[in-house]
């Protein structure tokens, strides 16, 4: 099923699939494909609308049953680190950033599949193998990075994130660490880390994925202040999300041609 703009690109409509996030619920993405010379703008501008990148593809929740999985993003200038988060910055003090150009590695591979094996051996990737985890790290058509995390003490690689550069933030496409540290809280310091490096870098987000409500696998980061969140066609502060009540109704989202008919796109004359 395919719905197209006046101009490139077009975008198309996933099957249904049973939701990883919400049980007894039905998934469905809206996507197009990232490629060309207008990847850079293209991938800014979607990532404004709640779209999230994977590899050469954008896409964002459009499912037909609900609306609970809402774009998150941190707002870098007016977060403040809670107690907890600033304990968390203190135990993991002795891990160096590394910053490198998307390539995979084996080391990284091998980190990636104790994650998986131990936290989501029944998820979607759990059958990835070596190749395609390199088609993951490398295949970009923008401004991506790897963020290895390296424990001065060992030598050993704890934590990795590629993480792509927008124009007004950083998104943090897939992160994994090592499983073993569970009192570490590493994917908590990943996001802390980012903030910092977003604002060394001078720009205002940190671009965090879904959040659902109702989801433990996504509950984490309702745990950030000054978290945004994309709902109704525009970004809004969560001020209270212990008591955001998740949109389940049938009838929550607009219908596929109206929905492609007001994402704007870039700008890419000249």
């Amino acid at each position: 099923m395919r719905h197209s703009l006046p101009l490139a690109p077009q975008f198309y409509v996933t099957a249904p699939q049973p939701c990883p996030y919400l049980p007894g619920r039905m998934e469905r993405k809206l996507f197009t494909a990232l490629q060309g010379d207008n990847a850079p703008k293209l991938n800014d501008s979607l990532s404004k609308q709640g779209f999230r990148r994977s590899q050469n593809v954008l896409y964002r929740p459009s499912c037909s049953e609900c609306a609970a999985c809402l774009s998150a993003r941190i707002d870098v200038r007016s977060f403040q680190p809670r107690r907890s988060q600033r304990r968390t910055l203190k135990r993991n003090a002795r891990l160096e950033r590394r910053v490198a150009s998307p390539w995979a590695t084996e080391e990284q591979y091998d980190l990636f599949r104790r994650y998986l094996d131990d936290r989501h051996a029944d998820g979607g990737m759990a059958d990835m193998d070596v190749f395609e985890f390199a088609a993951m790290i490398e295949e970009t058509p923008i401004r991506s990075r790897v963020i290895e995390y390296i424990d001065r003490d060992t030598g050993a690689l704890t934590a990795v994130c590629l993480t792509d550069m927008l124009d007004d933030g950083l998104s943090m496409v897939y992160s994994f660490y090592e499983p073993d540290l569970h009192k570490a809280s590493l994917g908590t310091w990943m996001i802390l880390d980012h903030i910092d490096i977003a604002r060394e870098a001078g720009l205002p987000y940190v671009y965090l994925g879904y959040w659902v409500p109702g989801s433990p696998k996504m509950g984490y980061k309702a745990q950030f202040n000054s978290l945004e969140i994309y709902l109704r066609g525009q970004w809004q502060r969560l001020k209270e999300p212990a008591g955001f009540e998740a949109d389940m109704h049938p009838l929550s989202n607009d219908p596929i041609a109206e929905q492609v008919a007001n994402i704007s796109l870039p700008d890419t004359r000249g």
